[in-house]
């Protein structure tokens, strides 16, 4: 199965089995992001992936001078290990890291969570890649990636038991949209993936075949 039909699958779940008081301030808050979402504040292809040092999963710094010493890098950005949309994600890409390995490019995955959060997604995926911790999205705001969440979502993360001022350690309830760009070993954006519909991901095939392309 592609992750695309595990994505939708995850996503007809939640329109059958989620209680209405969740749904309805879910559905609506993800409709208002898309309708309001401008493309072109995100990066584009050609600019310069910004520069950033970032915590992996065990405290140790990553930049991206570090990465682009290993050549080419594929970064992808996700909500945080509450998300099951994300889970898929990250597991699909993980089947797939030998295929990066052997094309020469390094793949990494941001969250805002702080690193035991992003520990507890590497061992949960059994993950070969670093997982960064993004605190306060300074990266991804940098990247005009940014969903503010509406303050009518918090009484559902309440009932769902998911503090995010505790796993990101900050109360801004902000995360990063789905996200992903593939950089060049100059440091440059080649192609990139930003969509506002969460439960949508790029396939790892397509973002193989962008490498095949560089």
């Amino acid at each position: 199965m592609s992750l695309t039909e595990q994505l939708s699958a995850q996503f007809q779940g939640f329109h059958q089995n989620a209680p209405p008081q969740f749904k309805g301030p879910i559905l609506a808050a993800m409709d208002e992001h898309k309708s309001s979402f401008k493309p072109g504040a995100a990066l584009q292809i050609g600019q310069a992936f910004p520069d950033f040092s970032l915590s992996n999963a065990v405290s140790e710094k990553v930049s991206r001078d570090d990465l682009l010493a290993k050549g080419p890098f594929f970064i992808t950005f996700y909500r945080g290990e509450w998300c099951p949309f994300c889970n898929l994600a990250i597991g699909a890409l993980q089947a797939h890291l030998d295929e990066f390995t052997v094309k020469g490019v390094t793949l990494v995955a941001v969250s805002p969570e702080l690193p035991n959060g992003n520990l507890s997604m590497t061992e949960k995926h059994d993950l070969k890649f670093p997982v960064l911790s993004d605190q306060g999205n300074q990266l991804a705001r940098k990247l005009g990636i940014i969903f503010a969440m509406p303050d009518s979502l918090r009484p559902v993360f309440d009932m769902t038991g998911h503090n995010l001022k505790k796993t990101n350690g900050d109360d801004s309830f902000e995360v990063p949209l789905p996200a992903a760009f593939l950089v060049d070993g100059k440091g440059v954006v080649r192609n990139s993936y930003v969509d506002p519909d969460y439960t949508k991901r790029i396939e790892p095939t397509t973002a193989l075949g962008w490498i095949d392309a560089l």
